[in-house]
């Protein structure tokens, strides 16, 4: 299972993105699924099993109004 960080805009995406890379972290940018958002239309997509560490990242780095949700198969 995936999840998705969900950002308001895609320069926060791609900023995203690299931080999570840089630590080691598993994700790529995919389109925002419509059912979640249509704020931005790029979405981080990561290994469910990693959210506390891709969370722990993101507010480390004071990434600002994301939301992480779920991603169903």
């Amino acid at each position: 299972m995936y999840g998705v960080v969900l950002v308001p805009s895609i320069s926060q995406a791609i900023q995203g993105e690299k931080l999570l890379l840089r630590v080691g972290l598993s994700v790529k940018l995919i389109p925002t699924p419509r059912q979640l958002s249509s704020d931005c239309g790029v979405a981080i997509r990561f290994d469910w099993t990693q959210r506390e560490q891709v969370e722990e990242q993101l507010q480390r780095i004071g990434l600002a109004d994301y939301r992480i949700a779920p991603l169903e198969a």
